[in-house]
């Protein structure tokens, strides 16, 4: 048993020595004792097939593959869900811990960007979206952590005259 837990000792001692010095905080408690801690890690995909059949794959978290390595960074890319009916496209995002007041939208026609940027915590993520929309007409709502943006679409463009081939 002594020789599994030296195992393990000398994997999480490698690990430690590669990870990006950012993610490892130390901290005194009030009776002196220091304890060291490791983290957040958050990196996660998720995976969508669009209406048009084609895998949509979106990451998101605070750290980005970096060769063999995750880089770390403060801003976190939230976890999204975008669904498109006919008439609207509504964008759903995890922003836990900010207030709404924090939480700062900007839309154009084809991308919608939300950033929190508070000293305890950032996020940003822009998002292609899968129609156009009219950015005037968005409806925002913060609940318990949840952002859910409606946009109302527009028409598509006609695809024109038809023209004959003589």
């Amino acid at each position: 048993m002594r020789e599994m837990d030296r195992m393990f000792e000398n994997i999480f001692k490698e690990i430690s020595a590669r990870a990006p010095k950012e993610l490892f905080r130390e901290k005194e408690l009030p009776d002196g004792t220091r304890i060291r801690t490791f983290g957040p890690i958050v990196y996660g995909y998720s995976m969508t097939i669009g209406p048009d059949g084609v895998p949509k794959i979106r990451t998101f978290g605070n750290v980005k593959p970096e060769g063999p390595f995750l880089a770390p960074s403060e801003v976190r890319e939230p976890i999204v869900d975008v669904v498109t009916t006919p008439k609207f496209v509504k964008v759903t995002a995890e922003l836990p811990g900010v207030k709404r007041e924090d939480i700062e939208l900007y839309a154009t026609e084809s991308k919608l960007t939300i950033s929190v940027d508070k000293p305890e915590r950032k996020y940003y993520k822009e998002i292609d979206l899968p129609a156009k929309v009219d950015p005037k007409s968005a409806d925002a709502t913060y609940s318990d952590g949840i952002l859910e943006v409606t946009l109302k679409r527009l028409k598509e463009e006609e695809k024109g005259e038809r023209i004959e081939i003589r």
